[in-house]
């Protein structure tokens, strides 16, 4: 299959702007209730709720830096043709399809299940410089690498 990887790129995009946007949502609203008027009394449920809102605003606030992270990466890698396995392929890995780029959930482009794996990624190191053919070991078990793109 020859594939598109500059859709593949602006598909990945999207779904990780759509994540960061949410997560931005969701931090945002926490961070509502964490506030409270100190101009009237304060209850101590609502000084309860108040500092759960804002425990999980900070956890939300990494969660907003990965995705941050993860867009600024995905604009930067050398999507071009790859012969081996490296950052920028699309890699179908014992009948499933990879995207070397990022860490992403299942999604869907060109009408194949996709997911991204990063370089971080423990299966990267196994699969790293690979050819399409090549059997690989992870976790004890053999995989065929079957496509580089």
């Amino acid at each position: 299959m020859n594939w598109n990887k500059d859709h593949i790129r602006e598909t990945m995009l999207s779904l990780e702007t759509a994540a960061l946007q949410s997560a931005r949502d969701h931090y945002l609203n926490y961070l509502s209730t964490a506030r409270l008027d100190p101009t009237e009394p304060i209850e101590n449920d609502e000084q309860a709720q108040a500092e759960v809102a804002a425990d999980f605003a900070e956890a939300l606030d990494d969660t907003l830096h990965d995705y941050a992270d993860k867009l600024e990466k995905l604009r930067t890698i050398d999507f071009g043709p790859k012969s081996t396995v490296s950052e920028g392929a699309v890699v179908k890995l014992s009948g499933r399809y990879f995207v070397i780029a990022v860490s992403t959930s299942k999604f869907i482009c060109q009408g194949r299940e996709l997911m991204g794996i990063s370089t971080m990624a423990p299966i990267f190191e196994a699969i790293d410089g690979a050819r399409a053919g090549e059997t690989v070991q992870f976790n004890g078990r053999n995989l065929t690498v079957e496509v580089v793109a």
